[in-house]
């Protein structure tokens, strides 16, 4: 037989071999299970599988078989037979290991058979094109026996420990990858979520941040209220960063997002064979936020039937899977919102009187826009550097028309309403600031917001010039000839507008 080709004799060896590295995730039970098979079918008495360790500089004991050694036993690169395998990348054939000093007996098993004599065949290990270690397996002394073809048998199950060492360095590092990136997305959502990064500096605000910093360490269950675009959910996000579940999940549920044939189902989950199309089981969110915070916005949609199940999970901290009966513990701390007027819907008979008190353990209400005046020009230059960046835009200020427009409106929207306002003005707008013209119509609009006074054409124009030539005159820091050039005008003109609207550049420089 050649020795070219394996012996089929030795084909279901190989072939458990192959099974065991390819459905065996963790490397070192797979590589001691190779060693036990290779002494349960192929009459090895003792094994090794030594792997470079390319942080200490040497060879480390993966798995051994037949002796004392274990994963604590080393060698030095080039030491004894093992090691020189390793260095070279070649193969060795000890025939009788007692008239080979380099054998150097870790494994002991030539200490514990003196009267038989022993053979030592060792084989590189080879991955991602270099000797990442060796394995190594000593066989009764035999003189027939065919040390080549041993050899080539032992080169074959080294080539697959080879391939299944490569696919464990790939999937660590995958996992060394995923790991940073879940700790670096984690200490971005931290910062994002910050209470400090919340924009606001009205007594109203600053009653809100007092709140969250008095209850986000604690597992109170807080019911966030106040009108839609408040910024609830960024609060929300606050009090989970700003509490020790900050490295468990946080998982939010629209309620009013989700169809009310759906709620129980995405709540608490369900189990095969619940409903028509229930095939697998499925954890809901309470399950998947376990350790962490489920943000229940829009609470005040839920249907009575869900009303009475979150009841019984508040009270009992635990839930059932639909189709199932045996309840699951859960540990989530609770936040809630809406915009709703709970206590009218409690007289109104449209939400549950002991819900609501469970719920409202620690109110925290979000005051809307109108009533913080002094925040606007702090969000709108928020807004502005924000999206500025995320435009590629240069602009850098809002005009004074601008604020005093931004400051007069309603802003029925709130703070979701100011931030789109930003975004659409940065779209259209071409210089280095935003103008009142750059702003919505809704705002410009007299009848739609109530906010500007009625005028004639030629005092619109007239107020629009003055606006203009006042924001030049700030930026060039009263210089008239400056800001002409920033205006594409002449000097002349610029002093014909200062006199005009009576403009002192002076109180610029």
């Amino acid at each position: 037989m050649s020795s070219r080709h394996p012996d089929p004799r030795q084909l279901p060896d190989l072939l458990e071999v192959s099974q065991t590295l390819g459905t065996t995730l963790n490397l070192r039970t797979a590589l001691q299970r190779v060693l036990a098979i290779l002494e349960e079918n192929h009459g090895t008495l003792s094994g090794i599988i030594v792997l470079r360790d390319d942080e200490a500089g040497d060879l480390a004991v993966e798995a051994a078989s037949g002796g004392t050694t274990n994963a604590r036993t080393r060698y030095r690169m080039g030491e004894g037979i093992t090691g020189r395998v390793v260095q070279s990348g070649r193969p060795v054939i000890v025939p009788r290991v007692s008239r080979e000093p380099l054998f150097l007996d870790r494994t002991q098993v030539f200490r514990r058979s003196r009267e038989n004599e022993l053979s030592y065949i060792c084989v590189p290990i080879r991955a991602e094109r270099r000797t990442v270690g060796a394995l190594g397996a000593a066989l009764p002394y035999s003189r027939d026996r065919g040390y080549e073809q041993e050899a080539q048998f032992l080169g074959v199950v080294g080539s697959m420990v080879g391939q299944a060492v490569r696919v464990h360095h790939l999937v660590e590092a995958e996992r060394k990858r995923l790991l940073d990136e879940n700790t670096k997305l984690r200490q971005e959502l931290t910062e994002r979520y910050d209470l400090r990064n919340i924009v606001g500096a009205s007594r109203a605000m600053q009653q809100v941040y007092e709140q969250v910093a008095q209850v986000a360490p604690s597992n109170t269950t807080v019911l966030l209220r106040g009108e839609s675009g408040t910024g609830k959910e960024l609060v929300a996000h606050a009090l989970h960063y700003s509490s020790p579940r900050a490295k468990k999940p946080f998982v939010k549920v629209s309620c009013a997002a989700l169809p009310e044939t759906l709620v129980e189902s995405e709540l608490f989950g369900y189990e095969p064979g619940a409903f028509t199309d229930a095939r697998s089981q499925k954890k809901g969110r309470f399950e998947l936020a376990h350790g962490g915070t489920l943000f229940l916005d829009e609470i005040g949609e839920l249907s009575p039937a869900i009303q009475i199940k979150l009841l019984r999970v508040l009270q009992e901290r635990e839930i059932e899977r639909l189709g199932s009966v045996d309840s699951i513990k859960v540990d989530v701390r609770l936040v809630a919102a809406t915009n709703k007027d709970l206590e009218e819907a409690v007289r109104q008979g449209t939400f549950r009187e002991d819900l609501f008190y469970r719920l409202n353990v620690f109110g925290i209400f979000l005051p809307p826009l109108r009533e913080r005046k002094t925040d606007i020009s702090l969000l709108a230059d928020h807004f502005v550097e924000k999206y500025a960046a995320g435009q590629g835009k240069d602009v850098r200020r809002i005009a004074t028309s601008a604020i005093d427009l931004l400051m007069s409106y309603h802003w029925p929207g709130n703070v979701r309403e100011l931030e789109n306002c930003i975004e659409r003005a940065l779209l259209v707008c071409e210089g280095g600031a935003i103008h009142a013209h750059h702003l919505p119509p809704s705002l410009q609009t007299a009848e739609v917001s109530g906010t500007l006074p009625r005028q004639s054409l030629k005092d619109a124009l007239a107020a629009h010039e003055k606006d203009l030539v006042l924001d030049a005159l700030k930026s060039a820091r009263g210089n008239r000839a400056r800001a002409a050039r920033l205006l594409h005008t002449t000097e002349r003109i610029i002093g014909y507008a200062v006199r005009k609207h009576g403009l002192d550049p002076s109180r610029f420089k």
